[in-house]
């Protein structure tokens, strides 16, 4: 069983796709095909159901996946190790963060970390907390920017919280909002909602009904971009995080009391021991910046 084989066997389990797997890995399909035959034969047993137009993973290949993710992510964990020695000059970081986070502080963290280690990679997926933790928890992620209080726990994951920030009323460009509004005043506004499973539609869902109320909902289903469109369409009103306001500043803002809404970001990643050196240096660097 050779590493290598290893990742043609993942790449595949996660495309379900031979011609995509080989495309992903930078090799020929026939090439790739041969090796995972090379490698069912020395185990023994197909790893595959080839039908036509479908892949699907035999028993046995369920039962290989996560131990083959495993073996890679350690692999890398050791390659890196060895990059540091020579100054970090090469290496991956994988980042998930939160759309809202992505549109407010990460890109002048990614700018800064981008300028001092040229030579990392950096590659940052897009989703909720709660999938992004599912996610790292998997090994598809070396660290998740997330909302500590929509996070769910899991083994063998560490969370730092960086800071805490206000949620605030967004309107149109022009509309006449007070400098504060109390959320119960909000039980009549048309608000948009981002989509199902965004961590900001379940707390702006929350906070209304622990004010008496349903909220009325004039659009849904964006994320944090498309939100803030949409306000700004005159569609309706939104609960936002007040560091994306600075990338709409023709919205109309006022601060929400009685309750004050806020949210605290955190970084989370395996054990240290799991973690790779570029991922370490990433995570410094978001501690630095906004600790």
């Amino acid at each position: 069983m050779q590493v290598q084989q290893l990742r043609y066997f993942v790449a595949v389990a996660q495309t379900r796709h031979f011609t995509r797997a080989a495309e992903l890995t930078g090799v020929s399909q026939p090439s790739m095909s041969k090796q995972i035959r090379v490698l069912e034969n020395s185990l023994g047993t197909p790893l595959f159901v080839r039908n036509r137009g479908a892949i699907d993973l035999t028993s046995a290949g369920e039962a290989l996946l996560p131990h083959a993710e495993r073996i890679l992510i350690d692999v890398e964990v050791a390659e890196e190790a060895v990059q540091e020695v020579a100054g970090l000059r090469r290496g991956r970081v994988r980042l998930g963060a939160t759309p809202s986070l992505c549109d407010g502080l990460l890109p002048e963290v990614l700018t800064a970390f981008h300028r001092r280690r040229p030579g990392i990679d950096l590659e940052v997926h897009e989703s909720g907390s709660r999938l992004l933790m599912q996610e790292l928890a998997r090994g598809h992620l070396d660290l998740a920017l997330n909302i500590v209080s929509a996070t769910i726990e899991h083994d063998g994951l560490v969370t730092t919280e960086l800071l805490t920030e206000q949620l605030v009323l967004v309107g149109p460009p022009h509309s006449e909002l007070a400098a504060e509004v109390a959320l119960r005043d909000l039980r009549d506004v048309p608000l948009v909602m981002a989509r199902e499973g965004y961590d900001l539609r379940d707390r702006t869902n929350a906070a209304c009904r622990e004010a008496g109320f349903d909220p009325v909902i004039a659009v849904e289903g964006g994320e944090m971009s498309a939100v803030l469109r949409f306000v700004e369409a005159g569609l309706g009103h939104a609960i936002v995080p007040q560091m994306v306001v600075a990338t709409r500043p023709q919205l109309a803002v006022a601060r929400l009391v009685s309750p004050t809404l806020t949210r605290t970001i955190g970084v989370s990643h395996r054990d240290e021991q799991a973690m790779s050196l570029a991922a370490r240096a990433f995570r410094d660097e978001l501690v630095r910046a906004l600790g």
